[in-house]
């Protein structure tokens, strides 16, 4: 792992380290006592739950009111394991340690400590858990929307497929789809009401309207005194937040000392012992036929590459001859002239302002005016609609391709009747 540079006179002011730990603690959901990290320091098992925990609750996607008491810490610790894999996390020891919280709370500290290296963790976990008081919806348009290029790898299934299992799996699919379309519906028709009756409500004349929460507080002010500690904890929380970022160097110049502790840990391709191979004793003759075998494999082997490279060039010299090599021409040239569509959508979102990202207050405007940095839902509803028009371009491409698949299955076996499923 490598160490981060700090500034040596951060630390000169006594009393800084505890009060960055402190409000490292704090800044973190559910973040543990600061006596934690002080005994993981020292390894100590009795701190080892603590940090599973806190590491699963700032790797996992669950939102924060899911409790964690209800899963078994086992599968914390696999799950926190495959998310720092996956993220690249330089040290094989994590990989290594029990599952059962007994040991390895130092790792655990280090682990910890090199997400926090990597990114804002406070704020992001802060991010997740912020009360929203308006209506929000979430916009992004980072990423434009592209056909598939090359076709994937075909897979074969391990064992035989059902196809009505796959049916019934598409089925269920579809109805989740549906029903999650119209409970959107629902809400945006209940949206609008609230707007439409509390239309003029709000003292603030650039909204005009009172969100759901905002009604609900008025409708139950006990409701109302439960949103104000939310967000008092809150308040506490950013103000932890700040006081980390202003003692980090203290606590990361604290790091280099845990660092020092640990035991250097030799690189992945040197992480295993090197032991050379016992060869037993043998004569001349025998060491003779071991290398006439070997160049016999690698004759072999060249005249193996060579009768694949003439094939491969024949075929090439075949190119432009035969109906398949049309339709093949056919395929790439639309695959290119769908590629250079895609290129030119995202040169023209490029060029104008920056896409829209992150969460945006639904706000209900009779006039039609919009400021500066608003999103007008007609402008969101027309992009929506392009990038559908390329997601059905794609699904007609795919089901192409399924077809032409199916036409070769069925001439590949005369004796059997194909019938394809009705269309929809």
């Amino acid at each position: 792992m490598r160490r981060r540079r700090v500034d040596p006179a951060a630390g000169a002011r006594a009393g800084a380290l505890p009060e960055a730990i402190a409000a490292l603690s704090r800044s973190l959901p559910s973040g543990p006592s600061p006596e934690i990290f002080r005994r993981a320091k020292f390894d100590r098992p009795e701190a080892t739950s603590a940090l599973w925990q806190l590491l699963f609750r700032v790797l996992s996607p669950l939102p924060a009111g899911n409790a964690l008491a209800s899963i078994a810490l086992e599968v914390q610790a696999r799950l926190v394991k495959s998310a720092l894999c996956s993220q690249g996390y330089p040290r094989l020891a994590l990989a290594q340690l029990p599952e059962d919280g007994s040991k390895g709370s130092r790792e655990l500290l280090l682990a910890l400590s090199w997400l926090l290296a990597r990114g804002p963790v406070p704020e992001q976990m802060l991010a997740q858990t912020r009360v929203p008081l308006g209506d929000e919806m979430t916009v992004c348009q980072c990423e434009a929307l592209a056909s598939l290029g090359p076709p994937a790898p075909h897979l074969e299934a391990e064992g035989p497929v059902d196809v009505r299992h796959v049916q019934w799996l598409m089925g269920k699919l579809r109805f989740r789809w549906r029903q999650l379309v119209s409970s959107q519906q629902e809400q945006c028709a209940l949206l609008s009401k609230i707007h439409l009756y509390t239309r003029g409500c709000h003292s603030d004349q650039n909204l005009g309207h009172l969100s759901v929460t905002e009604a609900e507080m008025l409708r139950d002010p006990e409701g109302g005194q439960k949103l104000l500690r939310t967000l008092e904890h809150e308040s506490r929380r950013l103000e932890a937040v700040l006081a980390w970022r202003r003692a980090e160097p203290v606590f990361w110049q604290w790091m280099d000392t845990v660092l020092g502790t640990c035991a250097p840990e030799a690189p992945a391709a040197a992480s295993q012992p090197t032991f050379l191979p016992w060869v037993p004793e043998c004569g001349d003759g025998e060491l003779e036929l071991v290398a006439r075998e070997l160049q016999t494999l690698e004759e072999e082997l060249r005249e193996a590459v060579e009768r694949r490279r003439v094939a491969w060039e024949a075929k090439a010299r075949g190119c432009g001859r035969g109906p398949e090599w049309s339709a093949a021409r056919r395929a790439s040239r639309e695959t290119v002239e769908k590629e250079l569509g895609a290129l030119q959508r995202c040169w023209e979102q490029d060029s104008g302002p920056a896409p829209a990202h992150g969460p945006h207050r639904l706000v209900r405007r009779e006039d039609g005016a919009a400021g500066d940095r608003d999103l007008r839902a007609a402008e969101l509803i027309r992009t929506l609609r392009s990038q559908e028009a390329c997601l059905e371009a794609v699904l007609r491409q795919l089901q192409g391709q399924c077809r032409q698949e199916l036409a070769g299955l069925a001439g590949a076996l005369p004796g059997l009747i194909w019938i394809p499923p009705p269309g929809r």
